[in-house]
């Protein structure tokens, strides 16, 4: 038999919501007077309990809301996975591509504090259906400029010697003097000012502003939802097996990103026999539109259940007690006989942002999560094309593997912090010093990282020089050398072809080729002056399509970096459900919801929205050859600096994670400060307060012989 006379203790009413689970007078009266009801009443019992089992309940909404959670962490993380596919796809650079990455935290900024304050007035399971449905209207216009644009056409000079740049006319050698002239001629569709590029990626940044907005009802709302009608020892629990379901979506996502990378984004309406490049190389764009179509519909999904849910959701059935009111009457339930109005919920909103941002421990816990958040914001936005970059992996690969191995560990993560929050019943200090060590012993395991490098691609006139040329220096040179000059190569043109297994030329044209046999990628390029120069003992050596491979060790770094991170992932997620409940705990009971909202909004201002930005900016500072739009103008990077990227990467994101964490501390020292202030000031307190307590502990008294009486009625 449940036990509902827990006392309130001061810590409980300074660091969270007070452990309560009393029934009012009115619902014990309710419920009693039901009994001889049900005794004498003709219906089948079975009938009854049918009914009851069907009720709507807590563990009901935590279900849609878990499929939900699932629904928006699947579109996210697919959004990450197709970051490098739009920067392809629309010829920009990073950091445009970042801009439109943080366009999500944008619209969710935009309406996160007035519909966390506001929206915990009202009917909480519809607006939040009414934000899953915004989620997917957004999701599936992000898809729409494929349906708008023409077909996807790369640079290629291989390409150019098969079928001339204009109609069909054929030019018989990549080195032609006449090359330079014929690739700058007008190109039939090209209107002016055309080298700026296609605008059509604007529709993707609003549709994933629109995809923000909507997903701003859902963690506010539901969790203190949750917060509200669950019972406090099990509220935890909950929100550690909605993360973790979150993070379930993740391991879609990034496997449904994987699967449109394989495809060519014109897949259906080209041959894909006459295509040159292969899922490896940096212009390869695969069919990231497909899969925000598939994303979006489960969204839509996700948001029809909450319109036939009540507006409140009792965790076994019946209505969750509260504490007793004698001056309550069965007619004439509290929660609508003080209903607040509008106005006066406008009014209580400027004094309750002010209690909360004066409260010196929630604005630490606050300034160290802005920190921790920049830095896995670059993290989870730029992986995919880290590994691109550093360890020549494809998109869908890295993709696949990102999914397959850090989500399940970071899934685990997620549901044992719920465990050993429920099985440990911490309070706010113990919560603080369990997400602490997780955090810095998660982040000390990916020390290794800076060890497991490789080196950039051997390019000539980029990262190494031409061999056999003593004429121009290298770099001074770039990518004109002595055996290429004749050739006029337009130098914006990135068309790489390998010779010598491990020298890669920017196109045909710069290793000096002045013929070509086969079709598509199996097209090989012959009589190379450059590299017959480099004093090849063969006559003649074949120049194939694409990027040498790799060194093998490289490959076996790949695999051990992934496994290090699976492993950190795992043991920082171990501390998520800890600090989350700080937010909720640190605050006072009816702030619950604003803190989280205040919390979400300031993570997008000063961590969603510029980490992307600036950390894409830098990512450009690197680039060592850019690409060249269809009608002319700088596109997207084809090659980069790996080490300079390498120091960027995990240096910036390290930096920034030391920074939350001794803010984090800070935070810690302030709980105990708390908790040591209130156990001194209990002795002294007023009579006023010490006559409160006894007067709750009564109450709380009675409420529990009453419900003893009914429990054993229903038994």
């Amino acid at each position: 038999m449940r036990i509902l006379n827990q006392p309130v203790l001061p810590n409980e009413l300074v660091f969270g919501p007070p452990a309560l689970d009393i029934m009012t007078a009115e619902d014990i009266l309710q419920n009693v007077s039901e009994v001889p009801a049900m005794a004498n009443s003709k219906e089948d019992p079975e009938s009854t309990v049918r009914k009851k089992c069907c009720a709507p309940n807590i563990k009901m909404f935590i279900g849609v809301l878990a499929m939900t959670y699932f629904s928006k962490s699947m579109s996210g993380s697919y959004m990450k996975s197709t970051i490098t596919q739009i920067e392809r796809r629309f010829e920009i650079p990073s950091s445009t591509v970042g801009i439109i990455d943080c366009s999500f935290e944008m619209g969710n900024l935009l309406v996160i504090t007035v519909v966390s304050y506001f929206g915990a007035k009202f009917h909480r399971p519809k607006i939040i259906g009414a934000g899953s449905f915004l989620m997917a209207l957004g999701t599936m216009i992000m898809a729409t400029p494929h349906f708008f644009m023409g077909r996807y056409k790369y640079e290629s000079m291989a390409q150019s010697s098969q079928e001339g740049v204009l109609g069909n006319m054929s030019i018989g050698s990549p080195c032609s003097p006449s090359l330079e002239n014929t690739v700058k001629q007008h190109i039939p569709g090209c209107e002016r000012g055309g080298e700026e590029g296609s605008p059509m990626w604007i529709i993707v940044l609003l549709g994933n502003m629109l995809r923000g907005i909507g997903e701003a009802t859902i963690t506010p709302l539901g969790v203190s939802f949750i917060d509200d009608n669950a019972r406090p020892e099990n509220a935890a629990f909950y929100i550690g097996c909605l993360h973790t379901i979150a993070v379930i979506g993740p391991l879609f996502g990034y496997s449904l990103g994987s699967l449109c990378a394989r495809l060519y984004v014109d897949i259906g309406f080209v041959n894909m026999d006459s295509l040159t490049i292969t899922m490896q190389d940096s212009r390869w764009v695969g069919a990231w539109w497909l899969g925000f179509l598939v994303a979006g519909s489960f969204n839509l999904l996700t948001s029809l259940p909450y319109w036939f849910l009540p507006r409140e959701l009792p965790e076994d059935g019946t209505l969750k007690p509260q504490l007793c009111n004698d001056q309550s009457h069965p007619s004439n339930p509290p929660m609508h006989q003080h209903k607040p109005g509008i106005l006066q919920i406008a009014k209580e909103f400027l004094p309750s942002l002010k209690r909360t941002f004066t409260n010196k421990l929630f604005m630490l816990y606050l300034v160290a999560n802005v920190f921790m958040f920049n830095g896995f914001v670059i993290i989870i936005t730029y992986t995919p094309k880290y590994f691109e970059q550093q360890y020549g992996q494809s998109a869908s690969t890295a993709n696949f593997l990102i999914g397959i191995t850090c989500m399940p560990a970071v899934s685990l993560g997620i549901f044992f912090s719920g465990i050993i929050m429920k099985r440990f019943k911490l309070d706010l200090l113990g919560a603080a010093k369990v997400g602490f060590v997780a955090s810095v012993s998660g982040f000390l395991c990916t020390m290794p990282y800076f060890l497991l490098s490789c080196k950039n691609a051997n390019v000539a006139g980029l990262t190494t020089p031409y061999l056999g040329d003593d004429n121009l220096a290298f770099p001074a040179s770039g990518v004109l050398s002595s055996c290429n000059a004749a050739c006029r190569c337009p130098e914006d043109q990135w068309d790489p072809v390998c010779a010598l297994k491990d020298i890669t030329y920017v196109s045909p044209c710069f290793a000096g080729c002045n013929s070509t046999k086969g079709f598509g990628k199996n097209m090989t390029f012959h009589g190379c002056k450059c590299v017959l120069s480099a004093g090849e003992r063969a006559e003649d050596p074949a120049v194939t399509l694409g990027q040498c491979p790799r060194e093998e060790k490289c490959s076996k770094m790949f695999y051990i970096y992934l496994g290090i991170q699976s492993l950190s992932f795992f043991i920082f997620s171990l501390g998520s459900t800890p600090l989350f409940i700080i937010c909720l705990r640190s605050v006072e009971p009816e702030l619950k919801s604003l803190s989280v909202g205040i919390c979400m909004l300031v993570l997008r201002v000063l961590g969603g929205i510029p980490a992307p930005i600036y950390f894409g900016a830098l990512i450009d500072s690197t680039c060592l050859k850019w690409g060249r739009r269809k009608c002319g103008g700088r596109g997207a990077c084809r090659m980069y600096s790996i080490q300079t990227f390498r120091f960027l990467f995990l240096g910036m994101s390290s930096s920034l994670r030391l920074i939350g964490y001794t803010f984090l501390w800070m935070a810690i020292t302030q709980i105990k400060k708390r908790m040591e202030q209130q156990k001194n000031e209990l002795p002294s307190n007023d009579l006023e307060l010490q006559l409160s307590l006894k007067e709750s502990q009564k109450h709380n008294s009675n409420c529990s012989v009453n419900t003893e009486d009914k429990d054993t009625a229903l038994e």
